[in-house]
């Protein structure tokens, strides 16, 4: 899903502007909605927990826990988000297919093009040739990924909505890699236990990406891991969830699935895993 920039991602120039208007308990008791009242409450932990540098041009974390020796981290800004989008190599056909989407219905539902360049530069790393992906929406990730894919390699798409995957495999054909993609109609789930139903375990595919249901997401990774090769790798999209899965005040039912899987797959042995803050979070699991 594309990057949304939440408030606890500590931007500075963000955050001095909301201090300078809740800048009181008074200010706090005053406010007349839930929204508002829970908004100053975060802005205060934020202020609390992060130490920001003072260019607000380029704002950094520091570590709180003196275990990890202070550590400066940097907190994307709408500025330097647009600097990693000028940096990110995107194919002219997947350019269209993300502007066009722009004005669909959903179109937050489109992974950003710096994620689409990672996934698809995994796919080249891995040397991969067989590849799942659930969610697929208008096309933009699974089109990322058949343009890495060898032209013998093959991609199994999946999507429930129709008329997004006509827009999906109308660019299959203007890229010229519809001969490289198995698209399934029909829900991710369902798809995954007929591919297993039909023998297709073990050794059967190099790569998976879930951006699918996300109370589904348990499900679809032990299914995945039944597909997926030894030392084969599965990534699953929004696992931060818009800031969302680590904020206590917050305890939807979606929210509550994506924050239990990511502590599923901490205790998880089966796979080495990596959460990397790009995008709304994706985690990288390689099977072991």
């Amino acid at each position: 899903m594309a990057n949304i920039f939440a408030i606890n991602r500590c931007s500075s120039s963000v955050y001095q502007r909301f201090i300078v208007q809740f800048n009181s308990t008074q200010r706090f008791n005053s406010l007349s909605s839930h929204v508002s009242k829970s908004r100053f409450i975060k802005l205060n932990n934020l202020r609390r927990n992060c130490s920001l540098s003072s260019d607000a041009a380029a704002p950094f974390i520091v570590a709180d826990d003196e275990k990890y020796g202070k550590k400066q981290v940097i907190s994307i800004t709408p500025r330097l988000y647009d600097y990693i989008l000028a940096n990110v190599r995107e194919p002219p056909i997947l350019r269209q297919l993300r502007e066009e989407t722009a004005n669909m219905r959903g179109s937050q539902m489109q992974v950003s093009p710096d994620q689409a360049q990672l996934l698809a530069m995994l796919v080249q790393i891995l040397g991969a040739a067989r590849c799942i992906e659930l969610g697929v929406y208008t096309g933009y990730s699974s089109l990322a990924i058949a343009l890495a894919l060898p032209e013998s390699g093959c991609l199994v798409a999946c999507e429930r909505d129709a008329k997004s995957l006509e827009v999906a495999k109308r660019y299959y054909d203007l890229a010229g890699v519809s001969h490289k993609v198995s698209v399934k109609h029909g829900l991710a789930a369902d798809v995954l236990k007929s591919m297993i139903s039909n023998g297709e375990t073990c050794s059967s595919y190099d790569f998976a990406f879930v951006d699918a249901e996300k109370r589904m997401n348990q499900e679809y990774f032990e299914l995945l891991l039944q597909l997926v090769r030894v030392g084969g790798v599965i990534v699953i999209d929004n696992v931060l969830w818009h800031g969302k899965v680590a904020d206590p005040l917050v305890n939807d039912a979606k929210t509550v699935s994506i924050r239990n899987f990511n502590r599923s797959l901490m205790a998880d042995d089966r796979v080495s895993i990596s959460l990397v803050p790009i995008g709304d979070g994706m985690t990288i699991c390689r099977k072991r």
